[in-house]
């Protein structure tokens, strides 16, 4: 099912509440989103994508009735991604999104600096790569929603070390896309005195079972898989050459610890995406950008799969399981 079937679908399902706050567009008007990124048709924020449109409801656009979306969003082709996102402003939609790596920004920004853009910033840091001056002041046209992924994937590094004491061996598992979180986590890992093994792949789509050998190869113990849309289509996959080779493995979002993986801790998809919505509907509604402060995502979920580990063969410790805010069983 293509992502526009997917919004059109989700929109036509979705009933008008009784007493539900209505829009403050004039009446008749069709409100007209542009979605740059990874939303309906990627594996993991997928999972999140249905609370965007309920949240939309909730302020009274519905797909369907007073609402399009129209979507740019190939980032296996960048000249495509631009192109189109270039189209979805020279059509003069009310607002952009921009979901997932920093090529969707890029692609928005080179689009327009006019129309307000709403982001949801998952594998990079807008201030530090120089988009907004800060989030309490964003200028320019753009507002939205920060994960901090340095952050996070410096935590799961804790993480996994504190699930599983005394292992020493640590590989990350990365692309472009995640530069700046392997930094991060690489820094982590050797102020705890892990042994590092980077391991970056290039054009996708990846070798991931070569990448998995090499691993066992060079006597990885664990190992952290970082954020980029082009692992998260892999996940089962992933989890599985995982456990294959014995690997307790480390993951962003719950999705990976589904379809097989062992952790996760990262952000709720679910509640961006109704931060990001929420954002859209109240500038649809004529709220000023200098009034919407990017805001850091606040929701975070730890998630173990003990049926992994058990086929894996390790024990994971008592405090990480406690602190879970989900162990599959």
């Amino acid at each position: 099912m293509s992502r526009r079937e997917f919004i059109t679908l989700l929109g036509g399902t979705m009933a008008a509440v009784p007493g539900m706050t209505r829009a403050q567009q004039p009446a008749g008007k069709i409100a007209r989103i542009g979605f740059v990124g990874t939303g309906a048709n990627n594996a993991i924020t997928s999972q999140g994508y249905p609370a965007f449109l309920d949240e939309l409801k909730k302020s009274g656009f519905i797909v369907g009735q007073n609402l399009t979306i129209e979507e740019a969003g190939d980032i296996d082709d960048t000249k495509r991604l631009f192109a189109e996102a270039a189209n979805l402003a020279r059509s003069n939609v009310d607002v952009l999104v921009a979901a997932g790596p920093e090529i969707m920004l890029q692609a928005a920004v080179a689009a327009t600096r006019t129309i307000p853009i709403v982001v949801w910033a998952i594998n990079y840091d807008p201030i530090a790569r120089g988009f907004v001056q800060s989030l309490t002041r964003p200028g320019a046209n753009i507002t939205g929603v920060v994960s901090l992924q340095t952050e996070l994937s410096a935590k799961q590094v804790e993480l996994l070390t504190q699930a599983i004491p005394g292992r020493t061996r640590l590989a990350i598992l990365w692309d472009g896309l995640s530069s700046d979180q392997f930094a991060a986590a690489e820094h982590q890992a050797r102020s705890l005195g892990l042994e590092v093994q980077s391991l970056k792949l290039e054009t996708p789509p990846y070798d991931f079972h070569g990448a998995f050998r090499s691993l066992s190869e060079n006597t990885a113990q664990m190992v952290l898989v970082l954020s980029s849309p082009f692992f998260s289509d892999f996940r089962a996959l992933i989890a599985e050459l995982a456990i294959q080779h014995g690997l307790p493995t480390m993951f962003i979002f719950k999705g990976y610890v589904q379809a097989g993986g062992l952790m996760s801790y990262g952000t709720d998809p679910a509640a961006n995406f109704r931060q990001v919505a929420f954002y859209v509907a109240k500038i649809l509604n004529g709220a000023k950008l200098a009034d919407l402060p990017i805001e850091q995502a606040t929701k975070f979920e730890l998630a173990v799969n003990l049926k992994t580990a058990k086929k894996i063969g390790v024990d994971l410790s008592t405090s990480i399981l406690l602190r879970a805010d989900e162990v599959i069983e």
